[in-house]
């Protein structure tokens, strides 16, 4: 049986999108057979970012609507023949896909695939609840300014009123930053969530790049974002792999505090 991974933020615009398509393609590296499952119905990127976009023809909407099955709907990557992607629609929006129907068909799909990431809308509203409902755990997305870490606390909120296991992933970390004070270090974001980090992703302009080409950073070795997100999926495996030292030495000074190493 699969295990099934939502991964959400409180805020937009923080990377979730991202962390899924890195994550999703980390696991299908490793070996893993992968479904990545869109929610964001009403605008998608998912596709986007694996560079599938082209070829979808069906929608998790479709499959609500029985039109089809979602075996018909997943879109199989390019590169990697164990990770697919069940994309959502561009104009049906969030109440076309009510939770018992997601519910549904995460629990058809879990005996085809070793890992189910869900990518979920922004937000605390019904998209929120369709995207969690079917999850084993949660990975939540932040980034280290108040309103992003405000809005996580949030959604760490909901997630701990629905006995989740919750894992953090902090992103666009600029230690210059973090040094000079104008960004949050990893101290002040522990206090606040308390919550298990798996993943500090520097901020790094390979991605907008990758994004672009619809090739993750995960797959670049040049990229330091690239080597974070795959240290994040060894993780998520279950492996014990230390955090690496950023270039400024006062914020993994920081870091050696919260995590120890």
């Amino acid at each position: 049986m699969s295990e099934v991974i939502v991964i959400t933020s409180g805020k937009g615009g923080v990377g979730k999108t991202t962390t899924t398509a890195n994550l999703g393609v980390g696991l299908a590296m490793r070996g893993k057979k992968v479904a990545l499952v869109d929610t964001d119905t009403g605008l998608r990127n998912l596709d986007l970012l694996l560079g599938l976009e082209r070829r979808i023809v069906y929608t998790l909407v479709d499959v609500v609507q029985k039109r089809v099955n979602y075996g018909q709907a997943l879109v199989r990557h390019k590169k990697y023949t164990n990770l697919f992607l069940l994309p959502t629609s561009q104009v049906a929006d969030k109440t076309a896909i009510e939770p018992h129907d997601m519910l549904s068909i995460i629990d058809a799909m879990r005996s085809e695939f070793d890992y189910i990431l869900v990518d979920c809308p922004a937000g605390i509203e019904q998209g929120f609840q369709t995207a969690v409902i079917g999850a084993d755990k949660a990975i939540v997305v932040t980034m280290p300014e108040i309103a992003a870490v405000r809005d996580a606390d949030k959604i760490i909120g909901k997630l701990q009123s629905e006995d989740k296991p919750i894992r953090l992933v902090v992103n666009r970390i600029r230690p210059e930053m973090v040094k000079d004070g104008t960004m949050l270090d990893m101290t002040s974001i522990d206090d606040i969530l308390s919550v298990e980090c798996i993943g500090q992703i520097p901020d790094d302009k390979k991605v907008v790049d990758s994004a672009n080409r619809g090739i993750p950073v995960v797959e670049w070795k040049d990229s330091p974002a690239g080597s974070a997100y795959r240290d994040v999926v060894g993780r998520v495996l279950g492996e014990d792999i230390p955090f690496k030292p950023f270039e400024t030495e006062g914020f993994f000074a920081r870091l050696k505090h919260v995590f120890g190493h």
